[in-house]
C-alpha cells in the first residue's frame, strides 16, 4: 500500500520544498512546472476533496484557494506535522490510498508525486475504491510520474545514469512508477473516462471522471 516508503519522507520532510523549486539539481527536470502542476490539479477538482500524500501542504495550498473543503490524508508523522504547522485548520488524517477514514463525502480524490509508491494490482484497487466512493461526475485527478512505455522508462533510466543521478536513478527502479496505457487501463475498467496530458518529461496529469 505504499506504506513501505513511509521512512523515506522522515527525510525528505526537511528537503522536499528545496527539490520542488529546483534547488537540488539531481531531481530539477522531475520537478518543471511544478507550481503549473499543482495548479492544473486544483483547477481540475472539485469540492469536497480528498487529497492524498499531502506532503508539506504545496497542493493542499491552491486547493484551499480554490476555496474547496479539504481533508489530506498523509501517512508520514513528519509530514503531517509540518503541513499541520503551516495549515493549523486543515483536517488532517493518518491513512493513504487504500486505506482511510476522510469523513466526508468527497467529489474529488487528488494527489501528486505519489500514487507510483503503489504497485499496479494496487492502483487497480485504488480505482474502484474511489469509483465506489464517488457519485457521476467525480474526479479522480492525480499528477505523477509516467512513461510511454516500457521502453521509454528503460532509456530514461539510462540516461540518468549517464548524468550521475544515482539517487533518482535508484527512485525510477525502487519504487512502482508504471506506463500511459496501463494508467489508461486501469481507470477505464474502474468506470471512468480519463484524459492524461504530458506536464514535463516525467509528470503527466491523470484527469479522470466517474461515469
Amino acid at each position: 500500500m505504499g506504506r513501505e516508503f513511509v521512512e523515506i519522507f522522515d527525510e525528505w520532510v526537511h528537503t522536499y520544498d528545496d527539490s520542488v523549486s529546483g534547488k537540488d539539481e539531481e531531481y530539477r527536470d522531475v520537478f518543471v512546472k511544478y507550481n503549473e502542476i499543482l495548479q492544473a490539479v486544483a483547477d481540475a477538482t472539485i469540492g469536497p476533496v480528498v487529497e492524498f500524500g499531502v506532503g508539506t501542504g504545496n497542493l493542499t495550498e491552491k486547493l484551499l484557494a480554490r476555496r474547496l473543503e479539504v481533508v489530506g490524508v498523509e501517512p508520514n508523522e513528519a509530514m503531517r506535522k509540518a503541513t499541520a504547522e503551516k495549515l493549523a485548520d486543515l483536517t488532517l488524517i493518518d491513512g493513504d490510498f487504500l486505506e482511510f477514514q476522510a469523513g466526508i463525502k468527497p467529489q474529488s480524490f487528488v494527489s501528486s508525486y505519489a500514487f507510483h509508491h503503489l504497485t499496479d494490482a494496487e492502483k487497480a484497487q485504488a480505482f474502484k475504491i474511489y469509483a465506489e466512493q464517488l457519485p457521476a461526475g467525480g474526479k479522480v485527478v492525480f499528477a505523477d510520474t509516467l512513461f510511454a512505455s516500457e521502453s521509454a522508462k528503460k532509456e530514461i533510466v539510462a540516461f540518468e545514469q549517464t548524468r550521475g543521478h544515482a539517487n533518482l536513478v535508484e527512485d525510477l527502479n525502487r519504487e512502482y512508477y508504471t506506463t500511459v496505457p496501463v494508467m489508461e487501463k486501469l481507470a477505464t475498467d474502474a468506470g471512468f473516462t480519463v484524459k492524461l496530458s504530458r506536464m514535463n518529461n516525467y509528470v503527466f496529469l491523470i484527469d479522470a471522471t466517474k461515469k
